[in-house]
């Protein structure tokens, strides 16, 4: 059974004021408004609609909070980067979401979620960018990696993992499929160390030499 299977619902947040006081916890949950984000959280959760999943990218313009446990929560960050938002809420967006990023002493750490086919965009190094100062660990689902072959689905997460280590080193990346419903161990695992909910377990992946969710590398 999922640690999040519980997860409700707390409130919806458009500015600073509105995040909620009594957190000690948080995880964020950001990314591309394609890049599956709504579907991972849905999928760490095992429930179909936690998080909305709609057909048009770029729909959701608030900072979603869910209850996990007393004091910490999942944090589902507005959506970034879809071409066809308008430039004003874009801005918004942008600005909302630096500040959360780089000012929220609650937060534990970041989940950047980016396609697979699609990794690291310009707006995805930005988010990187805005995160960095706080020196608190991000771990990168690379999702939709049911859309790649194996081999061409190892190589992104080994070049992937290559910037991160020159870039952001307290940071750990997988491959996931809310699909296939492969790699919710591993995120669970990281996210549930993030919150206090469990011992803080590293993912046990060969492939990620020099990666780690937090202490020192393995």
């Amino acid at each position: 059974m999922s640690l999040f299977q519980n997860a409700t619902f707390l409130k919806s947040a458009v500015a600073p004021r509105d995040l909620p006081p009594d957190s000690r916890a948080e995880v964020a949950i950001a990314g591309r408004s394609n890049a599956g984000k709504s579907s991972a959280i849905n999928a760490l959760a095992n429930r179909r609609r936690l998080a909305f999943v709609s057909r048009t990218p770029g729909r959701t313009q608030e900072i979603n909070y869910f209850r996990i446990a007393e004091g910490k929560y999942l944090v589902d960050l507005p959506g970034y980067g879809y071409s066809k938002v308008p430039g004003e809420i874009k801005q918004r967006w942008q600005a909302l979401l630096g500040e959360f990023l780089s000012t929220r002493h609650a937060l534990a750490g970041l989940v950047l979620v980016m396609d697979v086919r699609h990794p690291l965009t310009e707006i995805d190094r930005v988010m990187l960018e805005w995160f960095a100062p706080t020196g608190k660990p991000v771990h990168v689902l690379l999702t939709k990696s049911d859309k790649l072959t194996r081999q061409a689905a190892l190589k992104t997460l080994r070049d992937v993992d290559a910037f991160l280590a020159r870039h952001h080193p307290r940071h750990s990346v997988q491959l996931f499929s809310s699909v296939k419903r492969s790699g919710l161990e591993e995120a669970e695992a990281v996210i549930a160390g993030w919150l206090g909910l469990a011992r803080e377990t590293r993912i046990k992946n060969p492939r990620l030499k020099g990666s780690k969710t937090g202490g020192e590398t393995p």
